[in-house]
């Protein structure tokens, strides 16, 4: 069609030329005019001819596609749970007895040892009971020494002797209480740490039950994790955890677990195991982030693949695997085992040496041509 086109705009412009020029003109002009339809002819079969795919090439189109080479390799399966860190030793401290408070010996962040005097209560009132007491214990232990003595050479009643031994360990017995009534206005650390909490102030009215003081050592810790309890049979007093604290430069450490609980959380379905931290350098600090991992299962051979590939249709899980001497794509239904960090276990329907696909795997189907990257 093209080229009749090209025909007839030749014979037109031959016959403009015929009005204005002689026979001899003219046939030169047709001359010329034919060969540059020719030529013009030639190039437009040129053109469609290279519009036409060679018969002889290859113009199938290969999906790219790049491979795993499926060897065995170790695979270890953790649990992991969020852990709570708590101290062993934290205590708000309270008094044991009624008083004003009349000096705070510490300062918050202040670190003091056992037995350390942190509040003093006010003690007039005792050391005045005190005074008076040690007067009357004074005289009684005269009286007790003159009848002793009468009694000694059988002078005087026995009811006379013991009526003043009697009133001697009474005030014996008081005053003992005063002093410790008095002990007691100092309220003491019951173990080394740091003061955390000053909850009160001087002039405040103490009792027992009020909390004074927040005293907290970090030396040694305890971490609760909550486990599911499917995981009951799994997880052993002394089986040893990997602990990480991402907020302390990503440390990480190993304990064995301390306790495992034995009650499962009826809204949780969960129980708790507890570790303990020596933490001498005092670098972790309660309720700190951490995650603790606990390795359930290990297999020392293993083939793994990337968790993303797995497929699952009606018929179960799938992958693809490279059929590299047809350049094809085959679907593979395959068992798989457990899953950890993207990484997922096959057990059965494949073998060693055999090429999963994983990526490009989401373009390709059963018998589809790829190319191998």
């Amino acid at each position: 069609m093209t080229t009749k086109v090209v025909t007839l705009l030749g014979l037109v412009l031959i016959a403009g030329a015929c009005n204005m020029s002689s026979p001899e003109m003219i046939e030169q002009q047709i001359k010329k005019k034919n060969e540059q339809v020719k030529k013009i002819n030639d190039e437009i079969a040129q053109l469609e001819s290279s519009l036409q795919p060679d018969s002889t090439s290859d113009m199938k189109y290969r999906v790219p596609v790049s491979t795993k080479e499926l060897q065995t390799e170790a695979f270890k399966h953790f649990i992991e749970v969020t852990g709570k860190l708590e101290a062993e030793e934290d205590a708000y401290i309270s008094p044991e007895m009624n008083g004003q408070i009349e000096i705070i010996h510490v300062k918050e962040g202040q670190t003091v040892k056992k037995g350390h005097i942190m509040v003093s209560l006010n003690t007039s009132l005792i050391e005045s009971s005190i005074g008076e007491v040690k007067a009357g214990l004074e005289l009684a232990n005269k009286f007790y020494d003159k009848q002793k003595e009468l009694w000694d050479q059988s002078i005087g009643s026995e009811m006379q002797y013991l009526e003043a031994k009697n009133a001697k360990e009474q005030a014996e017995a008081r005053l003992a209480t005063l002093n410790v009534q008095l002990d007691m206005a100092n309220v003491k650390a019951p173990f080394s740490g740091i003061v955390e909490t000053i909850l009160v102030k001087e002039g405040e009215l103490a009792m027992p039950g009020r909390q004074l003081v927040q005293l907290i050592s970090l030396e040694k810790l305890k971490l609760y994790g909550n486990i599911s309890e499917r995981y009951m049979t799994s997880v052993s007093k002394g089986d040893n955890v990997i602990i990480n604290f991402p907020d302390v430069g990503d440390m990480s450490l190993d304990a064995p677990i301390f306790r495992v609980g034995n009650v499962i959380d009826n809204a949780s379905r969960t129980f708790r195991i507890e570790v303990k931290i020596d933490n001498k350098n005092q670098s972790l600090k309660p309720n700190m982030y951490s995650i603790i991992r606990i390795n359930d299962f290990s297999a020392s051979a293993a083939f793994v693949v990337p968790s993303f590939v797995i497929k699952q249709d009606i018929k179960g899980n799938y992958i693809y695997i490279a059929d590299t001497e047809e350049n094809k794509a085959r679907k593979r239904y395959v068992s798989t085992g457990l899953t950890y960090e993207d990484q997922t276990m096959i057990q059965e329907g494949v073998e060693k040496g055999e090429k999963v696909i994983i990526l490009g795997f989401s373009q390709v189907s059963d018998g589809v041509d790829i190319d191998l990257r």
